[in-house]
């Protein structure tokens, strides 16, 4: 039996850390996700867990905690936000480059400057190319399954790659919903034991972790690590399949809602899918074909999913909440468009909304004027400005 409660994002995340019972947490306090070692840390203080707590000087400090714990064959999480992930930034490159399964959950935050300590996803979005995993989550639920799921995929043999679960700051992390808990047993025989193949604490196999890597073997040390990249997506489907037997929670590379026969579609990310959703069902009851696509995976990217759930749409609108700042549109777009291209998805309409930047409310009724500017769009054949910005104040497009 799954337990009830009500939790709040973080405290949904902390408590997946306390049943999973990770050898190190190092961690450093930043606005959205300082609740999460806090949290932990009282666990540790009373005894539910024997993880050792590295509270460090920085968060510089504690990738590089995390890189040495997990290099000596320890089961190893932490969390970060924004500037704190910027300050990483180093770290998180040889974490991955030394395929480490460190997991991390990333509370996404503005990125300075100017300060802002709310909600967009221009920190993870920055690290998208750093070999890193990329989990999101709509809700506290999905966050707090989406840990547990990523100690098994960071793990596995096959891919051996550090993973971030990424969830809103403020919106997730600290609103207080609903949730369904699986009992301590039931996570610990999930994950199972930790049993690096080789680590620096086995004396009977000496080895060196980050030795001066030159020209005739970077390259392929890079290609390996983008291997693992790819052995992910089919360790992320195993790994989802057997958490639906155990929970009845399915989950895949991406979520399609009322897309059987959608005309119209919005591909988002993370919370504001459930604002999509609502109003999809507002939509969906005035006779307008309205659908939303939201990706859980955006590392490795699930490009022939999503160019499947579009090929018959007649008009897509993916939403950023991170401005790619290239002159050409966000992130996300950049790469729905790119795979809807290599997949010969070539006719649906396609437009970028960049949204939500520094914690701007973006409410049902913006996601609705999106939709009736697909309408538009399918009506005039028409896409004309591609880069556009919802909720921009003084109604410049």
């Amino acid at each position: 039996m799954s337990i009830r409660d009500r939790l709040s994002g973080n405290e949904a995340v902390a408590n997946a850390m306390r049943q999973i019972n990770p050898d190190v947490v190092a961690a450093f306090p930043i606005t959205p996700s300082t609740e999460v070692p806090q949290y932990f840390s009282t666990f540790v203080n009373n005894g539910a867990v024997d993880t050792e707590f590295v509270p460090v000087e920085s968060e510089h400090s504690a990738m590089s905690a995390c890189i040495g714990a997990s290099s000596a064959g320890g089961r190893v999480m932490t969390a970060t936000s924004a500037n704190g992930l910027s300050l990483m930034w180093e770290m998180l490159y040889i974490a991955s480059s030394l395929r480490l399964p460190i997991v991390m959950a990333c509370v996404n935050r503005a990125v300075s400057g100017p300060l802002n300590i709310h909600n967009d996803h221009s920190d993870s979005m920055g690290a998208r190319d750093s070999g890193w995993i990329q989990l999101y989550s709509e809700t506290n639920q999905e966050a707090y399954d989406n840990f547990i799921m990523a100690t098994r995929i960071a793990e596995h043999k096959d891919v051996q790659l550090p993973v971030m679960v990424c969830y809103d700051g403020f919106i997730t992390s600290h609103s207080i919903e609903n949730i369904e808990l699986l009992e301590d047993d039931k996570v610990k025989e999930f994950v199972g034991a930790h049993r690096p193949e080789h680590y620096l604490l086995n004396r009977e196999e000496p080895i060196a972790v980050g030795p001066l890597d030159v020209q005739p073997y970077l390259f392929e040390h890079k290609y390996q690590q983008a291997s693992g990249m790819r052995n992910a997506r089919k360790v992320i489907q195993e790994v989802s399949e057997e958490f639906e037997k155990l929970t009845g929670r399915k989950y895949e590379f991406i979520e399609k809602y009322q897309m059987d026969d959608a005309e119209v579609a919005i591909v988002v990310l993370n919370s504001t899918a459930g604002t999509a959703k609502y109003v999809v069902d507002t939509l969906r009851k005035q006779g307008v074909k309205a659908g939303v696509v939201k990706p859980r995976t955006f590392r490795p990217f699930p490009g022939e999913e999503i160019a499947e759930a579009l090929k018959n749409v007649k008009a897509v609108a993916v939403l950023d909440k991170a401005d790619g700042l290239n002159g050409v549109g966000g992130p996300l777009f950049t790469d729905v468009t790119s795979a809807m291209m290599v997949n010969g998805v070539l006719d649906t309409k396609v437009v970028n909304y960049i949204y939500g930047i520094g914690g701007r409310d973006v409410k049902a009724d913006d996601i609705e004027k999106v939709y009736r500017d697909l309408q538009e769009i399918v009506s005039s054949g028409k896409v004309g400005n591609a880069y556009r910005y919802l909720g921009l104040k003084g109604g410049r497009d």
